[in-house]
């Protein structure tokens, strides 16, 4: 028994249930909590930067063969956009055949718009142009500051390739990033323990703020997200896991401590150095998984993917809003370019929806009202599918480019390393062991270095 509590995601488990039991009997108690969430997730936040960086750079300075980046790299770009775009569809068949907002006959005149001025007043701030330069950071200390994720990425990838080309000169330079690397870690594991409280006080605002009895109204629409999410993780991206190789079922079992803490905290940020640390030891290469993992928040939010499209649509049937087949696939080709840039944006569900309802002209952009008090709830729903999906593409894309060690997958997703490593949660590849590949001709092996 005592071993079963002392594992993380059982703890995080029991917190959300709690938490849900302090948010229905005291609400206010509850609603009062919200800062032992968000100090969890700043926590976790402060960590993201260094951990991307050490990451991206030992990865990519051990390599051999820097050709192999750039076609990981435009591979990544083919997959994630096929995936996303798949997730738009699978939303809009939903949101289609169940209609969640037909009935309700809102009408946009009488709504108060006063709470969307957050959302509305960025949105002449997000544009396509504007992403791609945000991409490229002002200075490097302002891209840390901010935690920029891509801009960090950006710059982490250059050093990386640069410290490979220095060759044997640098080597003492990427031994300490690597050594402090350890450090990082060792410190998420350290803030991992955290987790249980950050998700029992998140849910208990969430519950004791927005409550239960609000939401009957809109459960339709909430139901439609969850199903969407569940039908899209089992055929879709079960699918491309028995394309590639392995189980989704496993897979899922694998990630579970990382999906429960997503669970409760809804944010797929909370868990990424963890899921960083998961891929390796699931056989991805380090500077694969480093790179993929990061760059999924961004360019794979099949989760948002889903939500964006059913949101807009369900705006549309609520307003009683015409459209038609041509005016629906238009919403769809607009989304593939704006959902692409909601990372590291605040409010990004709302701005990049509020943007792009805004450029189409057809969709009022008020009707968004109608979402505020149930969209936390649908959080964790986005939140976990765009966990799940970025894992699930990180392993394919490995397999993809020949980077995936499939024997200490298996062994990984079989459980028959967790005897090893149950006294961490999280920890990196040691500096001494060269990355095992799915071949031995594959073009992602590293340097091996001298033991001591």
């Amino acid at each position: 028994m005592k071993r079963i509590f002392g594992k993380l995601y059982v703890q995080v488990l029991i917190a959300v249930i709690l938490g849900v039991i302090v948010g229905v009997l005291v609400p206010e108690t509850g609603a009062a909590l919200k800062p032992l969430g968000d100090a969890f997730i700043k926590l976790i936040k402060m960590l993201l930067a260094p951990v991307i960086f050490l990451t991206v750079v030992t990865g990519i300075a051990k390599m051999e063969n820097m050709k192999e980046l750039g076609r990981v790299g435009f591979r990544a770009l083919i997959y994630f956009e096929v995936v996303s775009t798949l997730a738009l569809v699978v939303g809009l068949v939903v949101v289609d055949v169940f209609k969640p907002g037909a009935g309700m006959n809102i009408d946009v005149a009488t709504l108060d718009t006063s709470s969307l001025a957050t959302y509305t007043t960025a949105v002449k701030h997000v544009s396509f142009m504007d992403f791609i330069m945000n991409i490229i950071p002002d200075t490097l200390v302002d891209a840390f500051a901010k935690g920029n994720v891509l801009q960090i990425l950006l710059f982490s990838i250059l050093l990386g390739v640069a410290l490979a080309h220095v060759g044997p000169r640098g080597k003492l330079f990427v031994d300490t990033l690597d050594s402090l690397m350890q450090g990082m870690f060792r410190i998420v594991n350290m803030v991992m323990r955290l987790a249980p409280i950050g998700a029992f006080g998140a849910i208990a605002f969430t519950i004791g703020k927005y409550g239960f009895g609000s939401l009957f109204s809109l459960g339709k629409l909430m139901a439609c997200v969850y199903l969407t999410c569940a039908v899209f993780v089992t055929f879709v991206l079960g699918s491309i896991c028995r394309y590639s190789g392995f189980s989704l079922w496993k897979f899922l079992k694998f990630i579970k401590e990382e999906l429960f803490t997503v669970l409760g905290t809804s944010s797929s940020e909370s868990v990424l150095p963890q899921m960083i640390a998961k891929m390796e030891k699931a056989g991805v290469s380090k500077p694969v998984a480093g790179m993929i993992i990061p760059s999924g928040l961004t360019f794979n939010p099949d989760g948002q993917a889903i939500y964006y499209t059913i949101a807009a649509i369900f705006i549309a049937q609520a307003t009683n809003t015409p459209l038609t087949l041509t005016d629906q696939l238009i919403v769809l080709a607009v989304l593939m370019f704006t959902s692409k840039g909601s990372a590291g944006v605040t409010g990004s569900g709302f701005i990049i929806l509020a943007a792009t309802l805004s450029s189409l002209g057809t969709i009022p952009v008020a009707g968004m009202v109608l979402l505020l008090g149930v969209d936390r709830f649908m959080s964790e729903a986005r939140a976990i599918t765009n966990t799940i999906g970025n894992g699930v593409g990180t392993m394919a894309i490995a397999k993809w480019v020949g980077a995936l060690d499939t024997v200490k997958m298996h062994k990984a997703l079989n459980g028959e390393v967790e005897e090893e490593d149950k006294s961490e949660t999280v920890q990196s590849t040691a500096d001494s062991a060269p990355i095992i590949v799915a071949t031995s001709s594959s073009k992602f092996s590293h340097k091996k270095t001298s033991q001591p």
